[in-house]
């Protein structure tokens, strides 16, 4: 660009214009070189701050993904550690409970053997009573005065 614009005032420049022209034109290309090279520069510090800058967002952000996916097992983990508490405790309650009516079972099975018992027992006071009774009866030649308990005789 630089070189099109001194094309441009060498062909409308006087030749002594011109001599008194090609320093400053040199002057001018050297000074917009610099400024390009300058540019160019300014450009790639601005360019590698940049990738820089995204690299380190990037960075930042993989850093924060594995936090989070680390708290997420982690409360993961810990959920189903107490699941498997929880499922523990009922199967210790579960057990508890069916040998407290294992026990209850068994308790009701003994009361039922004892009143079993004293009903035999019962039985047997009776009919040795009435063995007894009628015995008395034989050996005294009396009647018993009821007969079968609820007809008088």
């Amino acid at each position: 660009m630089a070189e099109e614009e001194t094309k441009k005032v060498e062909v409308e420049a006087s030749p002594e214009e011109k001599e008194v022209a090609e320093p400053s034109t040199e002057k001018e290309d050297r000074d917009a070189v610099l400024a390009r090279v300058e540019t160019e520069k300014r450009m790639s510090l601005i360019k590698a701050w940049e990738e820089n800058e995204k690299i380190k967002a990037e960075n930042k952000a993989a850093r924060k993904l594995s936090s989070v996916t680390s708290w997420e097992n982690a409360k993961k983990a810990a959920a189903e550690a107490e699941l498997r508490k929880k499922e523990e405790e009922l199967e210790k309650k579960k057990a508890e409970y069916a040998e407290e009516m294992k026990n209850k079972v068994a308790m009701i099975h003994k009361a039922a053997e004892e009143k079993r018992a004293m009903v035999e027992a019962k039985r047997g006071e009776e009919i040795l009573k009435a063995e007894e009774v009628a015995a008395k009866y034989r050996s005294t030649g009396l009647a018993p005065k009821k007969l079968f308990g609820w007809f008088g005789a």
